[in-house]
């Protein structure tokens, strides 16, 4: 991710563009999925198990980096975002990975953001056949546009689809970039194999998966297993995903990386989203909606216990926060306001944008979770990333492993039930209403819900706890929200200079803590008069 972003961009609108046009087409109910299965070209089955697999990239990363051919470069320049949603994976080829699973896969084609083709295989009884390039396994509204796409292009992608096969819930497409429809089949933010020097002054490194290899889970037939080699100038790895739908979607990521060079800021299990503007900041909004943002927030579960919540920011110049920890239990990005009235898009559904919630499966040592928040203008660009950077420098040589599991949600998956939880954060004009303010003076609003509130009736010994980082906060008090069960606290923050404040607020009552602890970075900025 960099500050301009445009790759993302088109990332973003070409897999959303061609979910929405495969997701009208009909489809072949799957009992015809074995037969279809053989109307793609496979290759003769070669030997292949996740170690080999492991072994393989290893190997690869004692060799010199090799950057991936990009044939018929100026031709896929061509497959615009129009162009390219008029091609459709035609439905009778839809393929089923094995006789254990029931989940249909559909493939994408190549185009002008997605031109490096990837390896794609079938696994079953231990042996791998590579899916070969069927020109014909698509359909073209451009007549024109077919004649001149040639017949050795390979495949971008692929996805999973729904039962039926009208819709999707999964897509590999682009780098090392994956997306879930979540429970409530919306696409939003999407996840990373890995990233490599995300938000520093020079040039982001995008590892790609350039090979998948596709399986039945053998337990479960509505699961899949996805392995998936990872390659760029810095590193390789073996990755297995573990895909399973019991309510949530979960993922399972078995992730070894094989380290080729140092690396300065390794991003492990790396979230990707989208943030507009929120209810924070409603005057700086240039759009009709009252908010826009695929994630209103940064949730962190610290090795120590401690439940965090961070809104997440739109700068004016890149920032990177960092949350040290130890042996963390999670975090995730996370849209937490689900209520329609506060989106109104009826197209875009921000309000069913799924959260993701990473639960490490061991313990990954001492670290940091980084917050990297790039200045957007526009919802078409992903602006907002979220990874853990372990502390440990990660130098050429290195094998490292991750074990870890992608929750896909509409709520975390690890409720906090005793503390109460940070719902909406609001910042206004400080000081009290008809009396003298000063211009640098910022009232900050956070409603807070659920936990031991709901046991409490209005009372006024329930007391903010805040601290500034620098400034003079004053006005602090806190109230039951009339006709809610929801809980308000208020300060205002007096401070001079544009640096950014880091602010901490949580609730307590006596001796008990009832809230999680509200993070916030403030960038002063001039409120219209």
């Amino acid at each position: 991710m960099t500050a301009g972003g445009g790759t993302n961009l088109d990332r973003r609108r070409v897999l959303a563009g061609s979910a929405a046009l495969l997701a009208s087409l009909g489809a072949p109910p799957f009992a015809r999925l074995a037969h279809a299965m053989t109307e793609l070209p496979l290759d003769p089955p070669t030997r292949f198990n996740f170690e080999i697999l492991q072994e393989r990239a290893r190997g690869l990363a004692a060799k010199p980096y090799v950057a991936p051919p990009v044939p018929h470069a100026d031709l896929l320049e061509t497959v615009d975002f129009d162009a390219y949603q008029s091609i459709t994976f035609r439905p009778e080829r839809t393929l089923g990975p094995g006789e254990d699973t029931t989940v249909p896969v559909r493939l994408f084609h190549l185009g002008r953001y997605f031109k490096v083709p990837v390896q794609l295989y079938l696994v079953k009884d231990g042996e791998a056949r590579e899916i070969g390039y069927d020109h014909d396994a698509f359909t073209y509204k451009d007549a024109a546009l077919e004649r001149k796409l040639p017949d050795d292009l390979g495949y971008a992608g692929f996805r999973l689809m729904n039962e039926g096969a009208e819709t999707d819930w999964l897509a590999f497409l682009g780098s090392s970039y994956f997306r879930s429809s979540g429970p409530d089949g919306q696409y939003g933010l999407s996840a990373r194999g890995l990233a490599i020097d995300t938000g520093m002054a020079r040039p982001e490194e995008f590892p790609r998966f350039s090979a998948f290899w596709l399986h039945g889970s053998g337990d479960d037939p509505e699961a899949m297993v996805i392995d998936a080699l990872l390659e760029s100038e810095s590193c390789t790895g073996a990755y297995r995903f573990t895909i399973s739908r019991p309510g949530d979607i979960l993922m399972d990521v078995d992730a070894h990386i094989y380290v080729r060079k140092d690396i300065e800021r390794l991003g492990v299990a790396p979230l990707t989203s989208m943030f507009w503007y929120s209810e924070a900041k409603r005057f700086e909004a240039a759009d009709w909606r009252p908010e826009v943002h695929d994630s209103d927030g940064l949730a962190l579960w610290t090795g120590a216990g401690e439940r965090i919540w961070r809104p997440l920011n739109n700068p004016r110049t890149v920032r990177t926060s960092t949350f040290t920890d130890s042996a963390p239990k999670g975090f995730g990005l996370l849209q937490r306001d689900r209520d329609f009235e506060n989106y109104q898009d009826d197209g875009a559904f921000y309000d069913k944008r799924p959260g993701i919630w990473v639960e490490p499966l061991s313990d990954w040592g001492r670290g940091e979770v980084q917050l990297v928040e790039i200045p957007t203008d526009d919802e078409i660009y992903d602006n907002i990333a979220a990874y853990w950077k372990p502390a440990r420098p990660v130098r050429a040589g290195d094998a490292l492993h991750f074990p870890y599991r992608l929750h896909w949600v509409s709520d975390e998956p690890f409720v906090p039930r005793s503390v109460a939880r940070v719902v909406a954060t609001r910042i206004g004009r400080g000081g009290v209403p008809g009396q003298e303010r000063t211009g640098n003076t910022r009232k900050f609003v956070i409603d807070f819900h659920g936990g031991p509130l709901d046991a409490l009736e209005q009372r006024f010994d329930v007391e903010p706890i805040v601290d500034a980082a620098r400034g003079k906060v004053s006005g602090r008090y806190v109230v039951k929200v009339v006709g809610t069960d929801r809980w308000r606290a208020f300060f205002d923050l007096d401070v001079s200079g544009t640096d950014a404040v880091d602010l901490r607020c949580y609730l307590k009552l006596g001796d008990e803590v009832l809230s999680e602890t509200w993070m916030y970075q403030y960038l002063p900025f001039d409120f219209p008069s």
